[in-house]
């Protein structure tokens, strides 16, 4: 159709007014098939995101400002696109749930659609679908208000909108063809449960663009802090077809549901659940036809749910099973021990020994634990037929009314089992890593710094504890308190301030932490306002650090193994040989955790860790199933929130407009792209100043020293050095290896110059250009920063860092040292050693077609400054022993980054932690390993069983110092 009249003919020719007559009838009709109450205004200030009632504010628009660019097709208005698939452009027919939502009974029996559609009361309750006023009266004068809401974004026209964009439809392929397959676990697909699938439903599997998906839902307040009673339920998809450095962003992660408060559904979620239920049946069963814009055909798309991630109690909601009481573990059922303490009136969940191989040392000590040998066989999980056996005749009445039966453990059928694939997942609800950890965190440092509400210790638990045995813990009572003796997880006012201190004084490199000065009150020795990423990084790095050189040894090698446990199942990397091991591991290191801790400790967060191995094996990464990113996209819900009268209905009409607002990006220039945040790194990975840039000039004595460093690092050049050394030895041959070596050093920078310029007047074609440049030398004057990007880290200088609150200075780098073999052996072999300093100084070499960044560094000697701990976890250096000065260099390329925290047993060393960085998806990484490669940097720290400790003589009480604790006794 012609449409040249609306760019090429002036805005008062009859031409152009025809025209414009056509667009109103289209625009029109548009509106009167969707029942739209306004029309997009196509002008070029409007730009189709502003509506008007009337078409004739938008006739005098264009006439006035004429239309926007290149808009010949009205896509805006009901047209297609040009390929001939129906537009996936958000009309308001494909949001029809959008724009007010499906009303459901405020007790949770039923969403009024289908056969409930005009009824306006509850067909179960008897409650009213709509909020009464007005002395119990419905107000007859407005659109009734309804009482409840559930909002509903269809998914259909979503995943339709993510296959026309060429660029995300190779990426939904990416499981299939772009995964490295080499046996280590990086994605789900790398899991045995993605492979069942694929063997059980093969139709299903041959199609590489069939979605898996992860569902996770959970309550959050909209109204952040100004409200603790309200609760809204947000059910967000995310599509694990996609690499995993972009499944997890907000761009794919998809709010499908929500449910609005202000109470919880619970476990009449299943209500809610039913619209979206209806979609991914039909995308499993009949499949919806897809236009695929990478490959330019149309196919079949079928869907699935791989797996629901939620915190405890969400999982109790979604799956139906009790998650409370004395059988609350999902995984164990029925054959989970529990114990009911006396005078705490609480559940616990101890007898770890069960789970231990029969043979294992710990099933026979019996003092330690309940006074029994064990002889009882570890649990085997239920497989999903036998759970779908427990719920399928559980008959189940929703609304808040009701009470429904309970078979099994569990209370309901969840909906989730109308999907027919569900009864074949060995692992259909994931424990939430993030949570477990957390709350597992608390509850150490809790009770280590006996914090008010955190601390699992107390005159009750004392009480319990001298019940079972334990009498030298009894509670003293002393007037109108209790004193309690210091047990061996007791620390002393001394050992406090080590560990606050330890914390309070850290600086961590940029990106790794938030500042935990904020966090620790050296005032009351606590720790204050620690968020789930705080818990993460404490219990995976820092606190076996805290807790060096207090606490008896046994207490501290325990936590250690537990906080090393968490950092290695949450590696991106998983490395499947190693998990039957580490499965082991923490077994026992949580039957250590019963010998020492308290037992009100124990609730279901610590036992549900032994069941995270299991899950791993399954379903693959941890780092592919906790709820980090999921927090992160609920908080955005919250702040989309600008009207507190109808929270739900802010949230979801914004997340209508980025998602309409991403999908047009993709077809205008210049546009950030919407939902997948631009890494810091992008465009740095090579190397690139950020701080402190100015021009120097060094003595020609350095100048010398660093070109002869740079020119022996170049791989090319490495022929040359064994053609010097050559000449050498023939010239010299009464010269020893270090002789040698040091006229090497002397020489080899001129004779490697004059060599070059040689072969270029002689054979050109054999010099690279990276020779040429190399031998005429850098420029004379060379680049210093105070701050340098490169490989994904950011580094500083020291002086930079004393400056900030951050420690990016601190590196590591792999070397050769050349040594005699052995005392008689004086034939020279190269060693590798791991060297640890930090930046000095930051220099950028000018060639004249290239750069070479390097720094100058504080070498710490690795014969006299260089440490492991005394279980082989940790390394520790000790800066005032200084050694290297000849050699200080490095290349940029090569350098990893490092920081340091003062050892609170030895305050003269400092304990080495690893930076991190995040370049997946940063200028097409795919795989850190392989790109750590070409710099010859370490490779990742593998898990090792870590050596036992004798703890047959261990204390229950601290005998190293007496400072117990006094506790108010409660009024009777």
């Amino acid at each position: 159709m012609d449409r040249s009249w609306m760019y090429g003919s002036k805005r008062f020719s009859t031409r152009f007014l025809q025209g414009i007559q056509e667009f109103s009838k289209v625009a029109l009709k548009h509106q009167s098939e969707h029942e739209s109450s306004l029309i997009q205004c196509p002008c070029c200030d409007c730009n189709n995101s502003r509506g008007y009632r009337d078409i004739d504010d938008i006739f005098d628009h264009i006439i006035r400002r004429g239309f926007k660019s290149n808009y010949t097709t009205w896509t805006w208005h009901g047209e297609s696109i040009d390929h001939g698939a129906s537009s996936s452009m958000p009309s308001s027919s494909q949001h029809n749930h959008c724009d007010n939502g499906d009303n459901a009974c405020p007790n949770d029996c039923v969403l009024y659609r289908k056969q409930y559609a005009n009824l306006h009361e509850c067909p179960r309750c008897g409650s009213s679908r709509y909020k009464i006023v007005d002395n119990n009266s419905t107000s007859t004068k407005k659109k009734p208000t309804p009482a409840k809401v559930l909002w509903y974004l269809p998914i259909i026209p979503r995943f339709k909108r993510l296959f026309s964009e060429a660029k995300t439809a190779k990426l939904l392929r990416w499981h299939a063809e772009g995964r490295k397959k080499d046996g280590l676990m990086r994605h789900p697909a790398d899991s045995p449960q993605w492979r069942n699938i694929d063997r059980r439903y093969k139709v299903f599997s041959e199609e590489v663009r069939n979605l898996r998906l992860g569902l996770c839902t959970d309550g959050m307040n909209p109204f952040g802090t100004l409200s603790t009673q309200y609760s809204t339920w947000p059910v967000l998809l995310t599509i694990y077809n996609l690499p995993p450095w972009l499944c997890m962003k907000r761009r794919y992660i998809m709010l499908s549901l929500l449910i609005s408060g202000p109470k919880q559904p619970g476990n009449d979620i299943d209500v809610y659940l039913e619209p979206l239920i209806e979609d991914l049946k039909l995308l499993w069963d009949e499949g919806v036809l897809m236009f695929d814009a990478y490959t330019k055909t149309n196919f079949t798309l079928r869907a699935m749910i791989f797996c629901t991630i939620n915190d405890f109690p969400a999982y109790g909601n979604l799956s139906g099973y009790s998650v409370k009481g004395k059988k609350a573990c999902p995984v164990c059922h029925d054959d989970l021990v529990s114990r009911r303490l006396k005078f705490c009136g609480k559940d616990v969940y101890m007898d770890y020994r069960m789970y231990l191989p029969e043979d294992h040392p710990f099933r026979k000590e019996k003092k330690a634990f309940n006074g029994e040998v064990e002889k009882r066989e570890a649990p085997t999980p239920l497989c999903a037929c036998e759970v779908y056996e427990r719920v399928k005749d559980i008959e189940t009445e929703f609304g808040k009314p009701y009470k429904g039966q309970s078979s099994g453990g569990y209370k309901k059928r969840s909906t989730l089992w109308d999907l027919p694939y569900w009864r074949h997942l060995e692992v259909r609800h994931c424990l939430d890593v993030m949570h477990i950890e957390k709350n597992v965190c608390d509850a150490i440092v809790g009770t280590l710094l006996n914090m008010q509400g955190k601390t699992k210790d107390g005159p009750k638990v004392r009480k319990g504890m001298a019940a079972m045995g334990r009498s030298e813990l009894a509670p003293q009572e002393r007037g109108k308190r209790w004193y309690l003796p210091p047990a061996c997880f007791t620390l002393s006012k001394k050992e406090k301030v080590s560990f606050c201190e330890s914390l309070h004084g850290l600086k961590v490199p940029a990106g790794y932490s938030s500042n935990f000065r904020s966090l620790v009150s050296m005032s009351d020795l606590k720790l204050v306002g620690m968020k789930s990423h705080d818990c993460h990084v404490l219990m995976q790095q820092l606190l076996p650090v805290a807790i060096r050189g207090i606490l008896p040894p046994p207490v501290r090698y325990t936590i250690t193994r537990l906080c090393f446990f968490f950092n290695t199942i949450c590696s991106k990397v998983i490395n499947p040989t190693i998990l039957d091991d580490l499965q082991a591991d923490v077994l026992e290191t949580m039957c250590r955790f019963e010998k020492y801790f308290p037992p009100s400790f124990f609730d279901m967060m610590p036992h549900l860790i032994i069941h995270l191995v299991r899950e791993i094996k399954l379903c693959g990464p941890v780092c592919m199933r906790y709820m980090y990113p999921f927090e992160r996209e609920m908080g955005t819900l919250k702040d989309r929130v600008m009207n507190p009268a109808k929270p739900e209905a802010s949230i979801v009409k914004r997340t209508v407009a980025e998602e309409v607002a991403a999908w047009v990006a993709q077809y205008l220039n210049n546009l950030k792209e919407i939902g997948v945040p631009k890494s810091r790194h992008e465009g740095r990975l090579g190397g690139q100043g950020t701080i402190g840039r100015k021009r120097i000039s060094i003595r020609s004595e350095m100048m010398s020293k660093i070109e002869l460093f740079v020119v022996q690092t170049v791989s090319e050049v490495h022929p040359y050095v064994d053609e010097h050394m050559e000449f050498l030895r023939e010239q010299y041959p009464s010269k020893n290896g270090p002789q040698l070596i040091t006229e090497h050093n002397r020489s080899f920078l001129t004779w490697f110059k004059s060599r070059v310029m040689d072969q270029i007047t002689e054979t050109p074609e054999v010099v690279s250009d990276t020779l040429r440049w190399l031998a005429y030398g850098p420029k004379c004057q060379v680049i210093s920063y105070e701050g340098y990007d490169i490989n994904g880290y950011s580094f500083y200088t020291k002086r930079q860092d004393d400056k900030t609150t951050m420690q990016n200075s601190g590196v590591t780098a792999m070397g050769l040292s050349s040594e005699y073999a052995s005392a008689r052996d004086r034939t020279l072999v190269d060693k590798k050693y791991c060297y640890y300093g930090v930046i000095e100084e930051i220099l950028e070499l000018q060639y004249k077609e290239f750069k070479i960044p390097l720094f100058r560094c504080k070498w710490v000697d690795i014969s006299r400054g260089v440490k492991s701990d005394e279980h082989g976890y940790l390394t520790l250096v000790n800066f005032s022993r200084v050694g290297h000065l000849e050699d200080p260099f490095i290349l940029a390329s090569q350098a990893k980054q490092v920081f340091y925290v003062v050892d609170p047993a030895d305050r003269s060393w400092s304990v080495v932690l690893e930076g991190k960085r995040r370049i997946l998806g940063v200028e097409d990484v795919d795989d850190e390993e392989e790109y750590d490669e070409q710099f010859n940097e370490t490779p990742p720290s593998s898990w090792h069983i870590p050596q036992t400790i004798d703890d047959v003589n261990m204390s229950l009480t601290r005998r190293d110092h007496g400072e117990g604790f006094y506790v108010a006794k409660e009024k009777e």
